[in-house]
């Protein structure tokens, strides 16, 4: 399959994850898939009001992507509201601070967080380092720029900093906030986005120069 973007040691694939996936080789997995929750924002000022996630509707294609990498090395973002992926070797818990969405309002306790899985072994560095600082418990403000559900990047570079070496795959790609993370750290990756405004959007992204560490990309 030709790439839809390709520049520095980072890939774009526009396509379904099912069928890139067996053209292509990766040494880490961090990805946000669909979580299985057929979630659309129904928030009055956003501008994804009602639209709903690719393929949100169960968690089969987070399951199949996970059942052919098998134990190897992974960070999987998800949501306590389904069942977590097998062989979960632990569980960070992404604190997102007061601006996360609104949820239940009947519910007396805002839905701040959610659950990011390791898988596989092999992650690297000291407890002390980073703003990560080695808790399972991270804290960064929510984010929604290029994607309904998109993640902080400062996120994700800590995240990867404490990857094993090797290239990076995101098979649900989105705004390609993984992959602008891995070019910022010097790393190869792969990302796979089955809808191609998000490719766009995410080859945008990665034409910029490299940022200094902690300024988000636009």
């Amino acid at each position: 399959m030709k790439p839809y973007y390709e520049s520095g040691g980072i890939t774009i694939y526009h396509g379904d994850c099912r069928e890139v996936l067996p053209d292509v080789s990766a040494d880490v997995l961090v990805t946000d898939p669909p979580y299985g929750i057929a979630h659309a924002s129904n928030r009055q000022d956003s501008a994804w009001r009602n639209e709903v996630i690719a393929n949100d509707e169960s968690t089969s294609f987070r399951d199949w992507v996970l059942t052919r990498w098998g134990d190897r090395p992974a960070i999987v973002f998800g949501t306590w509201k389904v069942i977590r992926p097998l062989l979960t070797r632990a569980v960070l818990v992404w604190d997102k601070g007061p601006a996360s969405g609104m949820g239940d309002l009947s519910f007396p306790w805002k839905n701040s967080h959610e659950e990011i899985y390791v898988l596989g072994r092999g992650f690297e560095g000291h407890r002390g380092e980073s703003v990560l600082k080695g808790y399972t418990v991270v804290t960064w403000a929510s984010m929604g720029r290029c994607h309904p559900n998109e993640k902080p990047i400062g996120l994700l570079v800590d995240l990867i900093t404490k990857c094993p070496p090797g290239t990076i795959l995101d098979p649900f790609m989105g705004s390609g906030t993984t992959l602008r993370a891995a070019k910022d750290l010097g790393r190869k990756a792969i990302g796979i986005e089955i809808e191609e405004r998000y490719c766009e959007i995410a080859a945008k992204r990665l034409s910029q120069e490299v940022l200094p560490m902690g300024v988000p990309a636009a």
